[in-house]
């Protein structure tokens, strides 16, 4: 029986692996571990997952961490949340494994070791002996010259001799790569034909270091071979690596996958975005209030891959996006962020929450936490306004007026949840004597006709009648209301409010 099940699990495996090999697109986003997922890798993930769905295909998240000594530990769990917080969902990763995993580079040594030996013993890869002292010689002497540093070459022309006696002296090795020249260009699938002659412009690099472990360039080939990857869409940065990785599929005898790069995203005054910069990462805009379509529509305005006016008009949903994505409308030349932009966008997706019920508890409990967060010092004292038919109907009020949630605690909106306390400066009030006289005449207005319009037209004719001159008749009302001598008109405020919350501060002010 337990044979039998083995051999049942084996052929769905097989079968698995045949269904995959069978399908046109597999792409992946490939970060490492160093730190967080920043703006220009999530440009680089959407693209890839858009590009996935578009086609049908699969996209995959793997962790490429073969330099050990820069992974941050809960790296990898922080970007593959951040991905799944922006709705960038991974087909394969290092949690929801597929049939090429395990999906992280660490644990795939033995794999990158067998291929290391089929290119040592094709002649295209040999073990360099140099020491690191010889490196840096070389690198100085180069800068003296005022030439690019690269290395010259040098252990690749030992002879098998000199190479064994060296290992039985037991001298440390990397193993590098050796590099032929490439006149012709490649197709980039954004850029067109790219021609970079790799072996004329750099030294042969290091496919293996001394402590075992692949470099970049290595385990980047080797990872996209065995896991059937067809389509390669990454940063413009690694364009001029493209000519050496072509290289390494040629000496193994693979079909390369397609190339595409795309283009740097600028800060708005034109300046490279940089990881020191708290203000692109991913973390950072969850933090400030931004929500997940705001951030992922704000990213496809600079790259370009849609058919699509300039002005802003929608945040768009990931269905329109795969929809409307073609890697053929990507941009060639570098594009600038605008903040702006982003802000606009999250006030288009707090309007489209909005006009969804299902969206209502959610949008509830966030601006809740935000109240609470805000004002601390009056949640014990149960003196805030959160029932949620008054925060709908605020959120409702503010769509246009705000970008983000956290707009309606700022200090000249604290009205809107906080009552104003009763102090002595009510006291002193022109005009307090006529409020108790109103708020009675209030009581008998509809909560239906309880609207800004209606409550402008009352108010003036209250003041009209019991003769007190209007100005003042605001002045104290939007005291009594809000504490404030600035803000929305009164009727607006009062309107904002409600009927019952407007007759109770109305009533404790005046008692």
């Amino acid at each position: 029986m337990h044979r039998k099940l083995l051999k049942t699990a084996w052929n769905c495996q097989i079968l698995t692996k045949r269904f995959y090999a069978r399908s046109l697109i597999r792409v992946r986003f490939a970060p490492s571990p160093t730190g967080y997922l920043h703006l220009g890798g999530l440009r680089t993930a959407l693209y890839n997952y858009l590009f996935a769905r578009s086609n049908n295909g699969v996209f995959i998240l793997r962790i490429e961490d073969t330099d050990q000594t820069r992974v941050v530990p809960g790296a990898v769990e922080q970007l593959r949340d951040d991905l799944i917080w922006a709705g960038i969902i991974p087909d394969e990763d290092p949690i929801r494994e597929g049939p090429f995993g395990p999906y992280i580079q660490s644990k795939r040594l033995e794999l990158y070791q067998d291929q290391i030996k089929i290119l040592l013993a094709n002649g295209s890869a040999y073990k360099c002996f140099c020491s690191e002292r010889r490196l840096d010689m070389l690198r100085k002497n180069a800068l003296k010259e005022r030439q690019i540093p690269k290395y010259d070459n040098r252990c690749r022309h030992f002879s098998d001799q000199e190479v064994k006696e060296r290992l039985k002296r037991g001298e440390s090795y990397c193993v590098r790569f050796k590099l032929t020249p490439t006149p012709d260009p490649f197709k980039d699938m954004v850029y067109g034909d790219v021609t970079y002659n790799v072996a004329q412009n750099e030294g042969d690099p290091i496919i293996l270091k001394s402590d075992g472990f692949p470099t970049y360039h290595f385990a980047n080939v080797v990872d996209d071979h065995f896991m059937k990857i067809s389509h390669v869409l990454r940063g413009v940065e690694w364009q001029i690596s493209t000519p050496k990785h072509l290289l390494l599929y040629k000496a193994f005898g693979w079909n390369p996958p397609q190339f595409g790069h795309l283009p740097l995203i600028m800060n708005a005054d034109g300046t490279k975005l940089s990881k020191r910069q708290d203000d692109i990462r991913v973390e950072h805009y969850r933090k400030s209030g931004i929500f997940p379509a705001a951030l992922i529509n704000y990213i496809t305005t600079a790259g370009g891959g849609f058919n699509r006016e300039t002005a802003i008009t929608q945040c768009y949903s990931y269905k329109d996006l795969i929809e409307q994505f073609n890697i053929n409308r990507v941009n060639v030349h570098s594009s600038k962020l605008n903040p702006d932009k982003l802000l606009e966008f999250n006030r288009l997706e707090i309007s489209n929450l909005l006009s969804n019920e299902q969206n209502h508890k959610f949008l509830i409990e966030r601006l809740v936490q935000l109240i609470k967060e805000a004002f601390p010092e009056k949640v014990s004292h149960s003196s805030l306004q959160l029932d949620p038919e008054h925060i709908i109907s605020t959120l409702k009020w503010a769509q246009n007026r705000i970008n983000k949630l956290s707009d309606l605690v700022s200090a000249d909106l604290k009205f809107l949840w906080v009552k104003p306390e009763n102090n002595d400066n009510f006291k002193n009030l022109k005009y307090l004597e006529s409020i108790e006289v109103l708020s009675k005449k209030l009581e008998s207005i509809d909560e239906n006709n309880f609207c800004q319009e209606s409550l402008k037209n009352y108010l003036r004719e209250f003041a009209k009648t019991n003769n007190v001159p209007f100005s003042d008749l605001m002045k104290t009302l939007r005291s009594l209301l809000s504490g404030l001598k600035e803000g929305p008109s009164v009727a607006e405020m009062m309107e904002i409010l409600g009927r019952d919350a407007t007759l109770n501060r109305l009533r404790k002010s005046a008692s």
